[in-house]
């Protein structure tokens, strides 16, 4: 909302206050203003001037020679490019040494061998917006009407030296869309009086109503419908008065008759439409609801098809308004309209929004009709614009008014405790600074002992609780006196919780490991929503999806990462390591939530490992990935509770693949993307691994313990043993470990050989044994009975013997 300093000035006294101050004022009682512009601040120099003679350019065809009265002794010429100039005109004239907007600075200049004192200036070249600028001066000079002197100041007579104050409106606050309404407020900041304008047009002996009837079809979307009729009047400009006005407002001048509707509507906050009534096409008024289907011209010249929940003004046979929204082109005032219609009404602000939204048409009128408008000013806007038909277009109102419907909105009674306002706010105001805040917002109370009872306006719409009350002394009591107190009681430090903390060690391990964060959709299509699933259940649908492709919920982090990672590779990334932590669903049955848990899951492709200088290259294998995992849980303190055990999962390598056990559960799984799956995606040998993180970061967990490092030196002893080729090393360390008891501190395997020199269905692992005691030095002889303990137990378990 625009509002014009000058304008609010005629409602309200505001001597003493500068438009900043007052801006200030406003912001601190609950209005924010965005903002304070006077035009005039970045121009100077600019004068009325009088076209004495015009005359053709001797060396330019589309320049003008004239002679300009700028109120000095002698005339002085300029040059001027504007097809509309011409003798006899009041204009606006940049003198030499004038400043224009965008500090553009005029000089004395010759034009083709002409010289040119000065600059004829548009509206547009003096700061208005071209679609705020009346048609006929749209491409051209502006041109004043004859009560303006030479040599005057321009911008005064624009009404560019006026301060614009932009509000920013709450949608609750729609009383203020209108220069009453904020006079209303501003006069309950200031402590001042309003003034409103007591509109009582003329009448004539001939009565409105038998030149017109209304009638109402559909009562609940307009309750009340009012009109007057104006006949005789003269279409022509409104006065420059007004015309800047509107301007400053953010509307187009078009004639004095659509501007007069214009200037009550900003004025009252009541929408209005003038009719053309001899174009109309009778003498009656209907109001109903739209055919489904039914064609219409608006005032833009658009055809627009209307629907059943929609509302039309019509002559009883076709439209001839969007009832709210826009007039229609086949009843539109225009230069030679004689006799006018002028309609007020309340409409319902649903029915507005659903035909302005439906044919993206959003205007000033449709705005206020959807927020609400005040219906104790329908009749009195219409009474003012009749008024103002008079004075500015020699109009005869016809006697009386044509009311349709009616509209009985009772103002609402609120009523609070003075000990309520005063516990809610923390003040210790007494009743009578509460009676002398609704007495300047003009809200009549009663008070009856502790309690206060106010009657509100209809105007504040907004106003319907006590809490609503509680506001309103609050923003014009100050929020500024309101007392600061601290909160009172236990006060806890923020934190994260043990599960957030894990995760953060999660993320923080695989990305120091070289992993970069994805995150994917957590919608997926038919095919890709059970692929990689460590628990297959039925999909889980989307009743509305946005498409095919997006129609299900995932069940594995897997089949994107796998997208995420073909992404790069066809980008010339062959090297890719992503990993993502998000939610799966798990189906639970009809009509039941999805189950919810958290996942861990990454994707490795191309060289893990490069050093060019050294000539060093190393591709991901398996053992990179489960290395990757292993790290993991080591990380997190699970690691000795953590096993493999071969797998063939669909949609990996059947050789390359272990399942993950946490104390023999299984979490997940590590392995090779299936070669098939890679060749259809065209994704490089791939590696992958999901885990369950939930299951992962709430097991129990010993606290983290140091040990010290070693004083005393450690024995190592390596041992290869050949064993079935079935035997799983993984099997063959537990059996050492256990065997090992204390002393042995560490096992590792380093070597697995199968082929030449080894016999058929056997295959040789190597170990790397380290034996010590934190409190002594070993012995060999201690360290021979225990490897020796170790040896019988592989013998005895898996039938491992050592490798000749």
């Amino acid at each position: 909302m625009f509002v014009s300093y000058k304008w609010l000035a005629q409602y309200v006294d505001l001597s003493g206050q500068t438009p900043q101050e007052l801006a200030e004022k406003i912001t601190r009682a609950g209005i924010e203003v965005e903002g304070v512009e006077i035009p005039a601040t970045e121009m100077k120099n600019i004068v009325v001037g009088y076209v004495k003679t015009r005359e053709q350019h001797p060396n330019a065809d589309k320049l003008s020679k004239c002679l300009v009265d700028v109120g000095e002794e002698e005339p002085v010429q300029i040059i001027c490019g504007a097809k509309n100039v011409g003798a006899g005109q009041y204009v606006a004239v940049a003198k030499t040494g004038a400043v224009l907007p965008g500090n553009f600075k005029i000089k004395r200049a010759k034009l083709r061998g002409e010289e040119s004192n000065g600059m004829i200036c548009s509206l547009s070249e003096l700061g208005i917006e071209s679609r705020l600028t009346p048609k006929e001066y749209a491409e051209g000079i502006f041109n004043f009407p004859n009560d303006v002197t030479p040599g005057e100041d321009a911008l005064a007579a624009l009404n560019r030296d006026d301060a614009i104050l932009e509000l920013s409106l709450t949608p609750n606050r729609s009383d203020a869309l209108s220069m009453i309404g904020v006079a209303y407020e501003v006069a309950a900041i200031l402590d001042r009086d309003v003034n409103l304008p007591a509109p009582n047009p003329t009448e004539s002996e001939e009565k409105a109503s038998d030149a017109i009837q209304i009638r109402i079809d559909t009562p609940k979307d307009n309750p009340i419908y009012i009109a007057r009729v104006v006949k005789n009047i003269k279409i022509g400009p409104s006065p420059i008065w007004m015309q800047t006005y509107l301007m400053n407002a953010g509307v187009r001048p078009h004639n004095n008759v659509v501007d007069i509707t214009n200037y009550v509507l900003m004025e009252y906050g009541q929408p209005l439409h003038a009719f053309d009534l001899d174009r109309l096409g009778s003498n009656e008024i209907v109001v109903r609801r739209a055919s489904e289907g039914e064609k219409f011209v608006t005032l833009d010249d658009t055809e627009r098809t209307l629907s059943a929940d929609q509302l039309v003004i019509t002559n009883g046979k076709e439209p001839v308004a969007l009832a709210g929204v826009m007039g229609g082109a086949n009843s539109e005032v225009h230069d030679g309209t004689v006799n006018v219609l002028i309609e007020s009404a309340y409409f319902e602000g649903q029915i507005v929004r659903t035909a302005s939204k439906a044919h993206s048409l959003r205007s000033e009128a449709s705005a206020r009709f959807e927020k609400g408008v005040d219906p104790a000013r329908i009749q009195a806007a219409c009474d003012r614009a009749a008024e103002l038909m008079v004075e500015l277009a020699s109009g005869t109102v016809l006697s009386g008014k044509v009311i349709a419907g009616e509209l009985a909105i009772e103002p609402k009674r609120v009523s609070i405790t003075l000990e309520k306002l005063n516990m809610r706010l923390g003040t210790d105001l007494q009743m009578g600074d509460v009676e002398d805040i609704f007495r300047r917002l003009q809200f009549e109370t009663e008070t009856n002992g502790n309690e206060i009872t106010v009657t509100v306006p209809t105007r504040r719409g907004d106003i319907t609780i006590a809490e609503d009350l509680t506001e309103e002394v609050a923003r014009l009591y100050g929020y500024d006196h309101i007392p600061l107190t601290l909160p009172e009681g236990a006060v806890k430090p923020g934190s994260l919780t043990s599960y957030q903390l894990g995760r953060r060690v999660v993320r923080r391990y695989l990305e120091g490991t070289g992993f970069n964060q994805a995150i994917t959709y957590s919608l997926t299509s038919a095919k890709r929503a059970s692929e990689f699933a460590l628990e297959h259940r039925a999909p889980v649908a989307l009743s509305m999806p946005m498409s095919e492709e997006r129609a299900y919920l995932r069940q594995s982090l897997i089949p994107h990462l796998i997208e995420a990672a073909a992404y790069n590779n066809a980008r010339q990334i062959p090297s890719v390591a992503l990993y993502e932590t998000g939610s799966i669903y798990l189906n639970e049955g009809e009509n039941v939530q999805p189950k919810e848990e958290e996942r861990l899951a990454g994707i490795v492709t191309g060289v893990w490992h490069e050093h060019l200088w050294q000539g060093e290259k190393k591709a991901v294998d398996f053992f990179t990935v489960k290395g990757i995992v292993e790290g993991l849980t080591e990380r997190i303190g699970l690691a000795e509770r953590i096993t493999f055990q071969k797998a063939a999962p669909v949609g990996f390598h059947p050789g390359r693949t272990a399942e993950v056990l946490l104390d023999s559960e299984s979490i997940g799984f590590v392995g090779q993307l299936h070669p098939t799956i890679s060749k259809e995606v065209d994704v490089k040998e791939a590696y992958l691994f999901e885990l369950k993180l939930d299951v992962l970061l709430n097991a129990s967990r010993e606290d983290l313990a140091y040990t010290a490092i070693p004083r005393h030196p450690f024995i190592s002893r390596d041992i290869a043993l050949v064993v079935d080729s079935t035997v799983e090393a993984a099997a063959l360390e537990a059996v050492i470990k256990q065997a090992g008891g204390t002393l042995l501190t560490s096992v590792r395997v380093f070597d697995v050989y199968e082929g030449e020199r080894m016999e058929e269905g056997k295959k040789s692992v190597a170990f790397a044994l380290t034996y010590a005691d934190p409190e002594k030095t070993l012995t060999d002889e201690e360290v021979t009975a225990v490897h020796e303990k170790v040896l019988a137990a592989l013998k005895e378990q898996a039938g491992a013997d050592l490798r000749a």
